[in-house]
């Protein structure tokens, strides 16, 4: 055998880990950091820091088992998700919050129910507080009666069927991501995750939490100003009524919120309404 053979012999061939979990982060170090030690190593980890300057770029040395891939400047949820689901190796993909605390091997009983399941196209742990209550995960999707329908804790036992979840923890299969080619970008921070649920409901599959597969959700206010997250929600939220109902709907709820925002002087609403201004690193 020649030494570049017997080289090759003693190198362990690499194995694509099953899961791959992208965590989107934006000037939250510490739970990010509480997150990455709740997952150890198990499954692939990537990480998208979208433009930290909270000293988050430290965070590689102190787990070397995650991959970090460095936006400079922040581009959203959704394009920052698709960077890291374009990087993701797995057969299954979570998305996670940098809020969001879930064990490795939590992660491994949401893979093996998709696996097991094909009837679902969506599974996601029970979310809670630090104290073990039920945190606010459910919601309608939104209807031109009801564009903005707020999360409520889940209700039920066992595996519990729901129409759309916060996108704080969803897993799914990398197949699927792969055939909507990647998350509208028409979304900028809100909306990739009541598109996703949509999407799941147009496959005709079920959108499941397991009751016993539970994991943390510290439901932290954003680090962003309110009134760009205002704008960048009405920019979502007819974004997804222009989608999945019509045209129509959509200019009626802009005009309704910006002249909401008007009479109220909330004028972050009023740019995202009339003048379509999201969270996505052009401005």
């Amino acid at each position: 055998m020649t030494p570049e053979a017997e080289l090759t012999a003693a190198q362990p061939e690499l194995q694509v880990k099953r899961v791959s979990i992208v965590i989107v982060s934006f000037n939250r170090i510490e739970s990010l950091r509480k997150s990455l030690r709740a997952l150890g190593d198990t499954h692939q980890v990537l990480v998208v820091d979208n433009g930290s300057t909270d000293g988050a770029a430290t965070l590689d040395s102190e787990f070397p088992g995650a991959r970090f891939i460095r936006l400079p400047k922040n581009f959203g949820l959704t394009k920052a998700l698709n960077i890291g689901i374009r990087a993701a190796e797995g057969t299954y993909v979570l998305l996670l919050h940098d809020d969001t605390q879930i064990t490795a091997e939590n992660v491994t009983k949401l893979a093996d129910y998709l696996e097991n399941h094909p009837d679902a196209g969506a599974v996601c742990p029970l979310l809670t507080s630090d104290s073990g209550a039920r945190a606010a995960q459910v919601r309608p999707l939104p209807v031109p009666s009801a564009t903005d329908p707020a999360p409520q804790p889940a209700s039920g036992s066992g595996e519990i069927a729901v129409p759309c979840v916060t996108g704080a923890a969803i897993l799914v299969r990398s197949f699927f991501l792969r055939a909507l080619r990647q998350i509208d970008e028409r979304y900028g921070n809100y909306g990739s995750d009541i598109e996703l649920c949509a999407q799941v409901k147009r496959a005709n599959r079920k959108l499941i939490i397991l009751e016993d597969v539970p994991a943390v959700h510290e439901q932290l206010e954003s680090p962003m100003k309110k009134g760009s997250l205002a704008g960048d929600r009405a920019v979502g939220t007819a974004v997804f009524l222009w989608k999945h109902h019509s045209f129509v709907t959509s200019i009626l709820y802009r005009l309704k919120a910006g002249l909401g925002g008007l009479a109220t002087f909330r004028f972050g609403l009023v740019a995202g309404a009339l003048g379509d201004v999201k969270i996505d690193g052009t401005s």
